[in-house]
């Protein structure tokens, strides 16, 4: 028995495992780092909506979803940090005036941030 098999109906590439071929569910080109805020979305989709994790995964595209999720949630929780910094005024100056204060608004920043990006990306679907 040959170790790799193709079936040109469905498209799927097989291995041979013992004395079963068994589907390869991953593809190599799609194989992305995942980051924390695709991780999230992945505890998520696993939880609440199994059905859809269970049809990404089966279609071999998971881990290009969780990618583009990732790459989302990165760009807007930057932008916001940035954006929110602008607004309430928080610079380099007052980082060297007042650490404590610079500090405690960076968390508040942040903390904004992150709740906007989890409610508008990661738990959502």
């Amino acid at each position: 028995m040959t170790e790799f098999i193709s079936d040109k109906n469905n498209g799927l590439d097989y291995t041979l495992v013992g004395e079963v071929y068994l589907p390869n569910l991953i593809s190599a080109e799609t194989n992305y780092e995942i980051g924390m805020w695709g991780q999230r979305h992945l505890r998520y989709i696993k939880q609440h909506r199994k059905v859809f994790y269970t049809s990404l995964l089966t279609n071999c595209k998971l881990n290009a979803y969780l990618h583009d999720v990732d790459v989302r949630a990165t760009e807007m929780y930057d932008r916001l940090v940035k954006q929110l910094k602008e607004q309430q005024g928080i610079t380099e100056q007052l980082k060297a005036d007042d650490m404590m204060a610079w500090v405690q608004a960076m968390n508040n920043i942040t903390n904004q941030a992150r709740e906007i990006v989890n409610n508008e990306v990661i738990y959502t679907r």
